[in-house]
């Protein structure tokens, strides 16, 4: 990394040029610096507002980038480690699906683990490419899926040598991570492209003593939410590529699905969150570890609640684990981890980022406070005393279950369907997604089996709580399935 080279901000620059210019506004958007919304102005700002254009040619243009956006991705792709680097305002779903369209088309295999974000499964919809499912390792005591066993990669690519890129996820959302390593390693000497949705790696890049990064591994192409743990505004992201990866096909895939309005507001903050990493981040992952260690050790002393870390790691299904994760297990305090998180957040004014049947997840950061971790401890500790049960009984024992995958999913989503009570669709053939969110990982994707097993599973999450999506019934008391 040219340390010199990060001071830089090439877009935080041109936009703090043009706000001084104070150039008249003839084109979009038609608030015209806050002007035309005094409300929205109060609420965000007026530097916010000033600084929300269009694109011009001082400040260049996302989807054929020649200067202060093209200057930005060369630093970025410096700062990561990669060939090139893109900048993406739709969201790390938009990178993960650039990433599957440009190396798959109709027909073309790629091998991917089953709990991978929707946004990969929607890249096959629109792609017309076929999942080959590695299936993870479970931790049925956890009620997790883990990482990708490299013995099981390996199986998949010699059964499959027709495949043409294998997606992993690394790390998971409960921070497990697979050998990316030895996964790039046979992948590349059968010709494979390996693929990284890294939505929640960001600080693998800029800390000490992380887990390995995809580009560090050798990946061909990552997908990293630098809104989820890199400090820019929500929605943005970068999609790298590594050596192999025409970078102009990838542009002109990305131009397929991601808007021709790139947000500056979004742009801005991705250029200045780079600089801040490059420049601070063994600092702040440093604190952020820091403050997750504590946590997690506080919590284990609370008794019941379980906060998982490196005692997991096997260097198979856990080869590597994210010490900035601090993932909880519920069950054996009498609650699912939807619950405590809806407790947390009703009852305590404490707002985390996800909660599934067994566990949940925080989200740690360095703009946490030292006074926030405690009282999460502390409401944790009370809420174990007032809603704790002793009687299990009846609780879920394992979040993940294996799909029987009948058809693809293109052509399932665009087959004919109907409508059925998800009650009495055991047997059939789903035709659209099922899933809770966050983290977005779909119970049921399009072309798999409806199972008994899984509709207990979608009943009782629903009766837990958890927010069910992807159904076109937004009850989802009703699923499409297959007419066949």
């Amino acid at each position: 990394m040219n340390l010199f080279l990060q001071q830089k901000a090439p877009i935080f620059e041109a936009l703090k040029k043009h706000k001084g210019n104070r150039v008249v506004p003839f084109d979009v958007p038609g608030h015209k610096g806050g002007r035309g919304n005094k409300e929205l102005t109060e609420f965000l700002g007026e530097n916010c507002m000033k600084v929300d254009v269009n694109s011009m040619k001082p400040l260049d243009n996302l989807c054929h980038p020649t200067s202060v956006i093209r200057e930005a991705e060369q630093i970025a792709a410096d700062a990561f480690g990669a060939e090139a680097a893109f900048f993406i305002v739709n969201g790390t779903t938009a990178a993960v699906q650039g990433m599957i369209m440009s190396v798959c088309k109709t027909g073309d295999k790629v091998i991917m683990p089953r709990n991978v974000h929707r946004s990969a499964i929607n890249a096959l919809v629109v792609c017309g490419a076929v999942p080959v499912y590695v299936n993870p390792g479970v931790n049925k005591e956890l009620g997790i899926p883990l990482g990708m066993s490299l013995e099981e990669v390996k199986k998949a690519i010699i059964e499959n040598p027709d495949a043409k890129a294998i997606l992993v996820n690394n790390p998971t959302y409960y921070g497990v991570c697979s050998d990316l390593r030895g996964i790039v390693s046979f992948a590349h000497e059968h010709n494979v492209k390996v693929l990284v949705d890294e939505a929640h790696g960001t600080h693998f890049y800029f800390g000490d003593n992380m887990p390995v990064s995809a580009m560090a591994a050798g990946a061909d192409m990552a997908a990293v939410s630098m809104h989820k743990t890199g400090g820019s505004l929500t929605q943005s992201s970068f999609l790298l590529c590594g050596e192999g990866i025409n970078p102009h096909h990838v542009r002109q895939v990305l131009n397929l699905t991601q808007t021709t309005s790139g947000s500056y507001l979004l742009l801005v903050s991705l250029d200045v969150a780079r600089k801040n990493l490059s420049l601070n981040g063994k600092e702040i992952f440093a604190k952020t570890v820091e403050y997750a260690e504590y946590a997690r050790d506080e919590i284990n002393k609370l008794g019941g609640y379980y906060a998982f870390g490196n005692e997991l790691i096997d260097y198979d299904c856990i080869f590597d684990f994210d010490p900035t994760k601090l993932s909880v297990h519920t069950r054996d305090v009498g609650l699912a981890g939807i619950e405590v998180y809806d407790l947390l957040r009703d009852e305590y004014g404490i707002q985390i980022e996800f909660g599934d049947i067994s566990n949940f997840l925080a989200i740690i950061s360095a703009g946490d406070r030292a006074m926030e971790i405690e009282r999460l401890i502390a409401s944790l500790s009370e809420i174990k005393r007032l809603y704790g049960k002793d009687d299990k009984s009846g609780m879920f024992d394992h979040e993940y279950i294996n799909p029987e995958v009948i058809i693809a999913p293109q052509q399932a989503f665009y087959s004919e369907k109907k409508s059925l009570p998800i009650k009495k669709s055991v047997g059939q053939i789903c035709g659209e997604f099922v899933m809770c969110y966050p983290p977005g990982i779909p119970i049921l994707a399009p072309g798999e089996r409806i199972t008994e097993d899984i509709v207990n599973y979608i009943l009782y999450a629903k009766e837990k709580g958890c927010l069910l999506t992807g159904t076109e019934d937004m009850a989802v008391n009703n699923i499409n399935v297959v007419v066949v």
